[in-house]
């Protein structure tokens, strides 16, 4: 799958349990849009509604040669994924304190994928020692670079 845009804020804002790959409803010209790299899924999330996800806050921006007048960027796009994940997702949200993000979205062959994932907000002391392990991790391969 190549990766089109990645949220990495969701990495560092959550603490991931169980991913899953979902399928997008999209219109003809927000593929192209995608296709092109014009999506963000800063702020967005999955929510439930009649027992169907639906992505909420993603900006696919509008093609450049889309004629569509009233064509709105932030609008809701369903999900498509087979029943014993929607099952498994719902059991997930019936857990304290865990929600559904999106990771990073993707075209596999000529549709797009949304990669999601269960996750668990993370607290002020793990964002630090997550910056901690990355920038210890950062000086470790900076010094075997200079030192051999």
């Amino acid at each position: 799958m190549k990766i089109i845009y990645k949220n990495k804020k969701a990495y560092f804002d959550y603490e991931i349990l169980h991913e899953f790959k979902a399928g997008l409803m999209l219109l003809g010209s927000e593929i192209k849009s995608i296709r092109k790299g014009n999506v963000n899924l800063k702020g967005s999330y999955i929510s439930m509604k009649d027992e169907k996800p639906i992505l909420k806050g993603a900006n696919v921006s509008r093609y450049a040669y889309d004629t569509n007048d009233d064509y709105e960027p932030f609008r809701d796009r369903p999900l498509l994924l087979k029943q014993p994940e929607i099952d498994r997702l719902i059991n997930h949200l019936n857990t304290q304190g865990v929600t559904i993000i999106p990771l990073f979205i993707g075209l596999d062959g000529k549709y797009a994928k949304l990669q999601i994932a269960v996750a668990r907000g993370k607290k002020k002391h793990d964002k630090r020692q997550t910056l901690k392990e990355r920038d210890s991790k950062r000086q470790v391969e900076q010094a075997i670079k200079r030192y051999g």
